[in-house]
């Protein structure tokens, strides 16, 4: 049997596995509308995971199919294109494709080959801390992305490692992968560092259970620490770059420093707008500063002083496109939960759980919790969907309040990676073309199972202890 073959014996499976999702009678009393929703977004998540069609295909006919079958109205189809947040992926992929050009982010980036670049998995590590230290100050995940990526983007370009000429995965695409993970962990450190940690707090303080950003960091600090420290190794191990030692590049990283010289005019302008941004993002979490209206305004300032040109806009293709796929995807997903699909499904596994002792619970929960993750393309409507439902389930079974409040936080962070939709912030990385769709749903499946081993058998533990003494 041949590729081509193949792949349209796939696709014919996918359709007729649709079709008959479509028609078969909805369990669980979930209403017809969103069981043939599900049948819709199933499909297409399994379209992206085979390979079969690009993401921003699978995602438009998904759109076209679920409005011409009235499934869902129109307006709530479109509503992504709206959001504001998924408006700030794209004006942060424009600014940092500014940072690239202008030679920011190459000088920046030669300053961390010039200090770690010895190795790919020293870089690797070194990405991760430089996002774990500064993610206390953004209550976004998505900013701080469009904070990082063109560092990384800069790292993978001056190590040699291009998309299109066959070198993604010399050293950018490892880079890229651990990054992407790394926002799952640093998420999950900090009370701060993603928008949606506050609220969950706040539910949980109306169920009588308090949580400060001491006993947050607390609670997180020695889980999220090992997985710091395992997840570049275990990428390293499972989706090796092809290049791994680098013995020459500190000096070359100088040599290439002396060439450039003294930082230019686009640079200065650069960095003082990007500076002005980050500190402006760090400040959203205490005054109401829109977020995208600081990404679109830099780059307005950007394309005034001639650093981002107009036609620049006409190769960032891809940020287009990610709008198209992300607000697509996440109308989608929103209007799962809105149908009560969501939650349907959630009240039939759980009520499962009645005669199981509160630790199988609680574990059962925790995994059920990720696992779900998969039809989201919200981290915040996920937990806002979620996060009620489950801690309240949990504390009727006896788990400890504090446990289980904490353990759904975190995973609401550590499961972002387990699919490309699965946080805003992926669709940043997943533009670069590093990384394939793919890619993510296999090593980002990996890391997530990885990141919910850590946190429930060595957080749990941990978590007793620190909430008990």
């Amino acid at each position: 049997m041949t590729k081509n073959t193949f792949r349209i014996f796939t696709i014919m499976a996918l359709a007729l596995f649709a079709y008959t999702l479509w028609i078969m009678p909805p369990p669980l009393d979930i209403d017809p509308k969103a069981w043939r929703l599900f049948a819709i977004f199933s499909a297409t998540i399994l379209s992206i995971l085979f390979n079969l069609l690009p993401i921003i295909a699978a995602s438009i006919i998904a759109l076209a199919v679920s409005v011409l079958s009235d499934v869902i109205e129109p307006a709530k189809a479109y509503a992504g294109f709206s959001e504001s947040f998924i408006l700030l992926i794209v004006a942060a992929f424009l600014v940092s494709h500014a940072v690239h050009k202008s030679g920011l982010g190459k000088r920046l980036s030669l300053h961390m080959i010039k200090r770690f670049g010895k190795s790919t998995l020293g870089l690797g590590y070194s990405v991760m801390l430089t996002d774990l230290l500064i993610a206390p100050a953004f209550p976004s995940n998505t900013a701080r992305s469009g904070a990082l990526y063109p560092l990384v983007y800069g790292l993978a370009h001056d190590c040699g490692s291009k998309v299109g000429d066959g070198t993604r995965k010399k050293v950018g695409s490892y880079l890229m992968m651990t990054s992407m993970a790394g926002l799952t962990v640093s998420s999950a450190l900090w009370l701060t560092a993603m928008a949606v940690n506050p609220v969950g707090a706040k539910i949980a303080e109306t169920m009588g259970i308090h949580i400060t950003f001491s006993s947050w960091l607390m609670a997180s600090m020695v889980p999220s620490l090992i997985a710091f420290m395992a997840i570049p190794w275990v990428l390293y191990r499972i989706y090796p770059p092809e290049v791994t030692f680098t013995p020459d590049a500190p000096a070359n990283a100088q040599a290439m420093l002396d060439i450039m010289g003294p930082i230019s005019r686009n640079e200065w302008i650069t960095a003082a707008v990007f500076l002005g941004m980050l500190i402006l993002w760090s400040l959203s979490g205490f005054f109401s500063i829109d977020k995208a209206a600081v990404a679109f305004g830099g780059l307005g300032i950007l394309i005034a002083t001639r650093v981002f040109r107009v036609e620049d806009f006409h190769s960032q293709g891809e940020a287009l496109s990610t709008l198209i796929w992300f607000a697509i995807l996440f109308a989608l997903s929103t209007q799962l939960a809105e149908m009560g699909f969501m939650s349907a499904v959630a009240n039939h596994f759980t009520s499962y759980l009645a005669e199981m002792s509160w630790m199988a619970v609680y574990a059962l929960l925790v995994v059920l919790y990720v696992t779900i993750h998969y039809f989201f393309v919200s981290q915040s409507a996920h937990l806002l969907a979620l996060f009620g439902l489950f801690l309240s389930i949990g504390l009727s079974a006896g788990v400890p309040g504090e446990l289980m409040a904490m353990m759904l936080l975190f995973a609401s962070n550590f499961n972002a990676i387990i699919a490309p939709q699965g946080s805003s912030a992926n669709a940043i990385y997943f533009s670069s073309g590093y990384v394939t769709a793919r890619e993510i749903y296999i090593y980002g499946g990996a890391i997530t199972l990885l990141n919910l081993i850590i946190y429930l058998a060595i957080g749990t533990p941990w978590i007793l202890a620190v909430t008990r003494s």
